[in-house]
């Protein structure tokens, strides 16, 4: 089994990144969604990315920004992906300079067939339902659905991961990757070590497994 990836995603602090990073988190996730519990501003997110390891990837979560917004935190906050979590097309993104990674829902057996459509150089994350806060709500998304379209195309998994299931998370959809934010949290934007070390943990031990 190819090594999951992980993302701490909602990162507002430093010293979180810094903790998630030397725990071999994978990548770190900004939100620039002014509505969202987690937002951060583009400048502070570019302060902590400075400080991050070289082959930790930087994340910028957005929704429904405007290409030209997006392709301007993307340079001035120095992010490798972004990821689109609203109702956009990845095909209006192709020029912000960063590699795309689109999110879905799935709700039922059409929701499928639309994200299989997404572009192949387009990586599909796939998500809770929650059209009102857009992820970080700690909802499970489905992962039977979730596991049919990974015998599609590789996926990152998001979606109410806690310590306590990724590993059968990771058993039964056979993610690339697994994101997780309100499941380290002690609250939202602020990262718990014992639940970074317990999720990471639970990672290992999954692959391990296999």
């Amino acid at each position: 089994m190819t090594r999951v990836r992980v993302k701490i995603c909602g990162i507002t602090r430093a010293e979180d990144a810094r903790l998630a990073a030397d725990l071999g988190a994978d990548a770190i996730g900004f939100v620039f969604w002014p509505r969202s519990p987690r937002a951060v501003a583009a400048e502070e997110a570019g302060r902590i990315a400075a400080e991050l390891p070289p082959l930790v990837t930087r994340v910028g979560v957005f929704v429904n920004a405007a290409p030209e917004a997006v392709q301007r935190t993307v340079r001035d906050v120095g992010l490798d992906v972004v990821q689109l979590h609203g109702d956009e097309s990845a095909a209006a993104y192709a020029a912000v300079g960063a590699r795309l990674v689109k999110a879905v829902r799935l709700a039922g057996a059409a929701d499928l067939d639309v994200a299989a459509l997404v572009p192949p150089n387009v990586t599909v994350m796939v998500d809770a339902i929650d059209r009102d806060w857009r992820g970080g709500t700690g909802e499970r998304a489905n992962w039977t659905l979730a596991s049919e379209l990974a015998c599609r195309r590789p996926i990152w998994l998001a979606g109410g991961l806690t310590a306590g299931n990724v590993g059968e998370a990771i058993r039964r959809v056979r993610p690339s990757a697994v994101d997780v934010s309100s499941g380290v949290e002690s609250a939202p934007g602020v990262k718990d070590r014992d639940r970074l070390v317990a999720f990471l943990g639970a990672v290992a031990r999954a692959q391990a497994e296999e």
